[in-house]
């Protein structure tokens, strides 16, 4: 479950996105990923009240019904689905771009493709085999974000020469100072960051899956939470100081920049190799998740009927493969227009991260009020300095839709998509209710 859950939270929004970002805004990204980096803790202390007030495989969806709504429900899990739609032709795209370093003439549609095919066929055999396979694919990412924070400090107190380049303190103050682009464009990255902390909720969803929920969650999400100010904010900030950040890309995941510069044979290569296991790391994650959610929204008639048929396995492979299409239309967009395909699938897929912490986050503060009026009682485990914590939570997801429209071309296209994606989740919504009438009595 922890190895789930630290591996779920670090993928290609770190591996990949984090170049690009530097680029924009410099050491400033530290200072993105630190706030955001408080905002995750207070949604995975959210997320571990409602877990251990009642522990189900429908995850926060079950919540949103039970404290918000059905209608709730409904939204927050087709916009978690859309979330990993995007997330999944995002980080198929990432693995072809990382192939591409060793096979440069090979088509990236045909790289994706070929991720997408085994990682489905993982999914479909067994839940078992998830775990395993999740277990060992965080083990590596894990293994080498320390072997990079213990290689980068070693580099940073010895000043050593990467590249062309002196290592140290100076790199974050010496081009351009910590806000070289401004405040307003380290703002404009927060939605960038909020993507890359997506995916810590699947422990969550694990949870409902496992046999002492009530003993394993809590370990889960306090070491989920300092572990991610370590690997994710400790990342950043080596990187500010191993480098100057304009020697940083968009085309390369920053820690192959950094190992590819010491000039040892090999090592970029293998640092290639292990960004391409994140990527199909969080692809796996997407895959398991979906089908989760998909059947949670099946089993009330909120989903086509066969994305809640569950396999021998018990696997729902009817919701895995309804996930698997979006992925592959990802790889038909891949194939026309790979950059932008990329750069707008991320921008989405924020907007369902924000939708889903936000849901998190009003389950908790209506759980709590319910405790309150004597319904219910609260777990021991709870989310700290309720409820101002989470009305200042809600107010910083609210900040990063808003930037997105003051952001680039990739961003402004998914805030626009707000009120697209509103008006086709009000129809679906009305053809539900329609057909249920009975059973959405509070809708």
């Amino acid at each position: 479950m922890q190895m789930i859950a630290i591996g779920g939270a670090i993928g290609v929004g770190l591996f990949l996105g984090a170049g690009g970002k530097l680029a924009q805004a410099g050491p400033s990204l530290v200072f993105a990923y630190a706030i955001c980096g408080v905002a995750a803790f207070f949604v995975m202390r959210a997320l571990g009240e409602l877990v251990l007030h009642r522990p189900t495989a429908g995850s926060f969806v079950e919540y949103a019904r039970e404290f918000i709504g059905p209608w709730a429900g409904f939204t927050s899990g087709w916009m978690y689905w859309v979330n990993w739609a995007m997330t999944g032709i995002a980080e198929i795209t990432a693995v072809a771009i990382y192939v591409h370093r060793w096979f440069p003439d090979l088509p990236q549609w045909v790289s994706a493709l070929v991720a997408l095919a085994f990682l489905v066929g993982v999914n479909l055999l067994s839940v078992k085999l998830f775990g395993e396979l999740e277990f060992w694919f965080s083990v590596v990412k894990v293994t080498a974000i320390v072997v990079f924070l213990v290689t980068g400090i070693g580099l940073v107190l010895t000043s050593a020469n990467i590249g062309g380049h002196e290592a140290g303190v100076h790199n974050i103050t010496e081009h351009g100072g910590f806000f070289p682009a401004g405040i307003g464009v380290a703002l404009m990255t927060l939605q960038a960051v909020v993507f890359a902390y997506s995916a810590i909720e699947v422990v969550g969803i694990a949870a409902g899956e496992t046999q002492n929920p009530r003993e394993v969650l809590p370990r889960a999400i306090n070491g989920v939470v300092y572990r991610i100010a370590v690997f994710y904010v400790g990342s950043v900030l080596l990187l500010t100081m191993l480098l100057p950040w304009n020697v940083y890309t968009g085309g390369e995941s920053p820690f192959v920049t950094v190992f590819s510069a010491l000039g040892i044979g090999g090592v970029g290569d293998v640092m290639n190799a292990v960004v391409l296991t994140a990527a199909l790391s969080s692809c796996n994650s997407g895959l398991y998740s979906t089908g989760r959610i998909l059947r949670a929204l099946a089993d009330k008639g909120e989903a086509p009927a066969f994305t809640g048929r569950m396999s021998a396995r018990h696997v729902p492979h009817g919701g895995i493969l309804f996930t698997s299409a979006a992925y592959l239309a990802g790889v038909v967009l891949n194939y026309l227009v790979p950059k932008e395909a990329f750069d707008i699938a991320i921008a989405v897929a924020s907007l369902g991260v924000v939708a889903t912490w936000a849901t998190l986050i009003v389950c908790q503060m209506r759980l709590r009020q319910a405790a309150l009026r004597g319904e219910l009682v609260r777990p021991a485990y709870r989310m700290p300095g309720a409820p101002y914590t989470g009305w200042a939570t809600l107010g910083f997801l609210v900040l990063v839709v808003v930037l997105m429209a003051f952001a680039g071309p990739a961003e402004r296209i998914a805030f626009w998509s707000i009120p697209v994606l509103a008006v086709v989740l009000a129809i679906g919504w009305r053809v539900v209710r329609a057909r249920r009438p009975q059973d959405v009595r509070t809708g």
